[in-house]
C-alpha cells in the first residue's frame, strides 16, 4: 500500500470524528480501536461477519454491532473507518464514498485519538504485541495511567484498548502496509526487523529504510530503543547515531546500552540480571518463558529508565506479567492434554514460540495445530516455516489463511506439507476445519502439549481441541486451568 494513501497524524483529535463505524469491527485492531473511543464516550458502531469473541464487551460498552455488510449500516455516521484487510470495492466503502464520509484508514483514526499525548510507539517484525502490553502495565505500575491500543489482549486486563488520562499514549505500530509511517512518536521501540511483508516491501533492504523513516519520525526531545542482539536492530542503531539521533539498546551483547546477564528460562518463567551505566538494576523475573519474552521486557525496562520513571515499577509489573491473549495463551488441560495458543506465524517467532513450547512440554510430544497466514509469505518463506515446523512431533495443518488473495498451482499448504521435516505419519494435512479436532484427540496422548498457531481464525480452535479431548475421556473434571500435566503451576497466560 501507498503510503501516500494516509493522512500524516496531526491537529485532528478522536471528537472531530463524530459517529464512528469500523468496517471488520470484530478483528482484534478494529476492536481495540472501537473500545478506545466508546471509553472515550464516542457514538461506536461496525459491522461484522463473524460473531467475535470482542464483540460481547463492544456491545456492553454501547457500540452498536451489525452483523452483516450493508449500506444502511453507514446510517447517521460521519467517519468509517477500514483496515488493510478490507478491500477498496467493499460495498460499506463504495457507500461511504458516495455519501462523502469521511473515510480512514485504522491508523488515521487511532493517529487523531494519540492528539495532545507523548506516544510510545512499539515495532518491529515480532514481539510487538506482548512488548506493548508490558509496556503498558509498566506505565500502569508507575502510576500513570496511559492510555492505549495492543493488538492482542493483556490476559489480566481483558482488553486490548483503555482510554488513560495520563500524558503516554502506548501503541503498537503496525508496518506490514507502512502506516506506523504517519505515528509522531515521543519514544520509538523497535523490536527486531526480520524479512516480512515482502509484498509490501520488495526485499529486506526497502524493509529496513522504512524502519528507519519510521524511527526519524520520533520527536527530538525523545529517543529511540533497539535490540543490539538483533542484525537489523544494530543496523538501524549503527544509521541513526550516525546521524546524531538519540538511541539506546538492550540485549545481551557486551555493547548493548542496557546489558542483560545470567538469563535463564524454564516453564516457569525467564529471569536475567540487569545493569545500565555501571549500575545494577537487579534481578528482572517474569513469569512467562523463553528468551524472546525476556528481550521483549528488557525494552521496558530501558524505556522506564529513560523516561525517568522508577525501576521498581518495571519489576513489579513485569514479574506479574500474565501473557497476552494468543501469546502462549494456556487455554486448558483435557484428559491429561495441556492446550495452548500462539499467534506466531512468521518462521522466526514460531521457532522461538516452538522452542519454549517444548521447554514446557518436558518429557512430553508436542503437536502442532498450525494455519499459516497469507499465501505470499507461505510461499517466500516456506523452506524457513517448514524447519520451524519440524521442531515439533506431530503436525495437523489447515489450509493457508489468506483472504483476498489468489492461489496460484502449487501454493498452499499441501506444498508446504510436502517439505515438513517429519515422518510421513507424523504429519497430515486436513483440509475441513471440523475434522481438525478429532485429528487431535486421535493423536494426543496424556502427558503431550498441543498449540493451535498461526492466523487469526486458529484462535477459536483450542476450546473444540478440548472439548474432543474431553469426549474421550468422558470425564467432566478433565478440564482444568490451575496445574499442569507434570504438576508444575501454569504459567503462560
Amino acid at each position: 500500500m501507498n503510503t501516500a494513501q494516509f493522512t500524516p497524524a496531526g491537529t485532528m483529535t478522536a471528537e472531530d470524528l463524530g459517529r464512528i463505524h469500523l468496517i471488520g469491527v470484530g478483528g482484534v485492531g478494529m476492536s481495540g480501536l472501537a473500545r478506545l473511543f466508546l471509553t472515550r464516550g464516542l457514538p461506536v458502531s461496525g459491522s461484522e461477519l463473524r460473531e467475535w469473541p470482542s464483540l460481547a464487551g463492544l456491545r456492553a460498552l454501547g457500540g452498536t454491532i451489525h452483523m452483516s455488510h450493508e449500506a444502511s449500516n453507514l446510517d447517521g455516521v460521519d467517519t468509517v473507518v477500514y483496515s488493510s484487510a478490507i478491500p477498496q470495492d467493499h460495498l460499506e466503502m463504495v457507500e461511504a464514498r458516495r455519501r462523502g464520509l469521511r473515510v480512514l484508514h485504522r491508523s488515521e483514526a487511532l493517529a487523531a485519538a494519540m492528539t495532545g499525548r507523548a506516544t510510545v510507539a512499539v515495532a518491529g517484525t515480532h514481539g510487538k504485541t506482548t512488548t506493548t502490553s508490558m509496556v503498558t502495565m509498566v506505565l500502569q505500575q508507575a502510576g500513570t495511567d496511559p492510555s492505549f491500543v495492543i493488538g492482542g489482549e493483556i490476559s489480566e486486563v481483558g482488553s486490548g484498548a483503555h482510554h488513560g488520562t495520563g500524558e503516554y499514549f502506548v501503541v503498537e505500530a503496525d508496518e506490514s502496509d507502512r502506516s506506523f509511517l504517519i505515528y509522531r512518536p515521543y519514544v520509538s521501540i523497535i523490536t527486531n526487523i526480520e524479512a516480512d511483508h515482502l509484498n509490501t516491501y520488495g526485499d529486506l533492504a526497502n524493509l529496513e529504510a522504512t524502519f528507519a523513516e519510521f524511527a526519524r519520525l520520533t520527536d527530538p526531545e525523545g529517543f529511540i530503543i533497539t535490540c543490539a542482539d538483533d542484525p537489523g536492530g544494530r543496523r538501524l542503531a549503527e544509521t541513526l547515531r550516525a546521524e546524531g539521533r538519540r538511541v539506546w539498546t538492550y540485549g545481551e551483547s557486551a555493547d548493548a546500552d542496557l546489558k542483560l546477564s545470567g538469563m535463564a528460562s524454564s516453564a516457569q518463567g525467564v529471569r536475567y540480571l540487569a545493569e545500565i551505566e555501571g549500575r545494577s538494576l537487579g534481578e528482572i523475573r517474569l513469569p512467562v518463558p523463553g528468551r524472546h519474552m525476556g528481550l521483549n521486557s528488557a525494552s521496558a525496562v530501558l524505556a522506564t529508565y529513560l523516561l525517568g520513571l522508577p525501576v521498581a515499577a518495571a519489576e513489579a509489573a513485569l514479574g506479574a506479567f500474565p501473557g497476552v491473549r494468543r501469546r502462549f495463551e494456556r487455554k486448558g488441560v483435557a484428559d491429561g492434554v495441556l492446550v495452548y495458543d500462539e499467534y506466531a506465524y512468521h518462521p522466526t517467532s514460531m521457532t522461538l514460540a516452538l522452542q519454549t513450547l517444548r521447554e514446557v512440554a518436558g518429557e512430553g510430544r508436542l503437536i502442532v495445530v498450525f494455519q499459516p497466514y497469507r499465501l505470499y509469505r507461505t510461499r517466500d518463506l516456506q523452506a524457513e516455516i517448514a524447519a520451524a515446523l519440524g521442531i515439533a512431533d506431530e503436525l495437523v495443518l489447515l489450509e493457508v489463511f489468506g483472504p483476498g488473495e489468489l492461489r496460484q498451482p502449487g501454493e498452499g499448504s499441501a506444498a508446504l506439507l510436502s517439505v515438513v521435516p517429519l515422518p510421513a505419519d507424523r504429519k497430515v494435512f486436513v483440509e475441513a476445519w471440523d475434522d481438525v479436532p478429532a485429528e487431535v484427540a486421535r493423536r494426543a496422548r496424556p502427558g503431550d502439549v498441543v498449540v493451535t498457531m498461526g492466523a487469526p481464525p486458529i484462535s477459536l480452535m483450542g476450546d473444540q481441541l478440548l472439548d474432543a479431548l474431553l469426549a474421550r475421556s468422558g470425564d467432566a473434571a478433565a478440564i482444568g486451568t490451575g496445574v499442569d500435566p507434570d504438576g508444575a503451576a501454569a504459567t503462560a497466560g
